[in-house]
């Protein structure tokens, strides 16, 4: 089970490094969390407890199954709710619930980690940061007693729930919430939504004029693209070299592709 938030609202600290890029990013995390546990023979099927119609019908296209927070009372009722709907169509089934944002998991962890929260009647596993939570299993006819958000992992272990001590499974553990996150999950290798998504934000300053604050960039399939001044003032700098990693934002595609800010690359 997979909790989104309306992409408008979601990954808000994300915004400092990717702008007006965060909600399309938050889709393509989910879409490759999604995707990754779908590939993990541990699992059943997919829940997504989201109200967000285009997310959901992304989502629904990969194979989850959609459930609307009817609660609309945060995170953990979210994720209440969704625990009590997959249980209404399978009773007693085991439930695990999982952050959308884990664009680097990899199945196979995904298995290591529910073959060893299998035998609790409740277990998490920790964030990369040791303060939040990725992952809460619950047994058969065990209630889930979801307590997701800020220091989660002392609140999950405080109510019962066993903490899984495992190592090499970094992909579960990652999830992204800033820039530094973003790098990381990066660097570990991301799913394909992510990793086409991000290939999108990033280019290579080619040309430059100071006196117009124009120039232009190349992608990263060496494509160039030109900017205004607008696009560049944008972005809150005072030069640009040719060279310097860039992040862009954009607007339309193909021919009519236009950069809409451009920045130094943060992440």
């Amino acid at each position: 089970m997979v909790p989104l938030k309306p992409l408008a609202v979601a990954k808000s600290r994300l915004a400092v490094a990717v702008g007006a890029s965060r909600p399309g990013l938050a889709l393509a995390f989910a879409l490759d969390t999604v995707a990754g546990a779908l590939a993990c023979t541990a699992v059943a099927d997919v829940v997504v407890v989201t109200d967000d119609p285009a997310a959901g019908a992304e989502l629904a296209r990969l194979g989850a199954r959609i459930v609307p927070d009817s609660p609309a009372a945060g995170l953990n009722a979210a994720l209440a709710h969704g625990a009590r709907e997959i249980r209404a169509g399978r009773p007693g089934a085991a439930v695990a619930a999982m952050n959308a944002d884990l664009p680097a998991l990899r199945p196979p962890e995904l298995l290591r980690v529910l073959d060893a929260a299998s035998v609790f009647p409740r277990a998490f596993l920790a964030d990369a940061a040791g303060i939040g939570t990725t992952l809460l299993s619950a047994a058969p006819d065990v209630e889930l007693a979801p307590s997701f958000g800020g220091p989660s992992r002392a609140r999950h272990s405080a109510s019962g729930a066993v903490e899984l001590a495992l190592s090499d499974v970094e992909s579960i553990r990652r999830d992204v919430d800033t820039g530094a996150d973003l790098r990381t999950a990066l660097a570990l290798g991301v799913g394909r939504h992510t990793a086409r998504y991000s290939a999108r934000m990033q280019a290579t300053a080619y040309t430059y004029d100071s006196q117009t604050r124009s120039g232009s960039v190349l992608l990263d399939d060496g494509t160039p693209v030109p900017f205004e001044a607008p696009a560049f003032d944008a972005g809150g700098l005072r030069l640009l070299r040719p060279g310097q990693r860039v992040r862009i934002e954009t607007d339309g595609e193909g021919a009519g592709l236009r950069i809409t800010l451009v920045t130094l690359q943060t992440f």
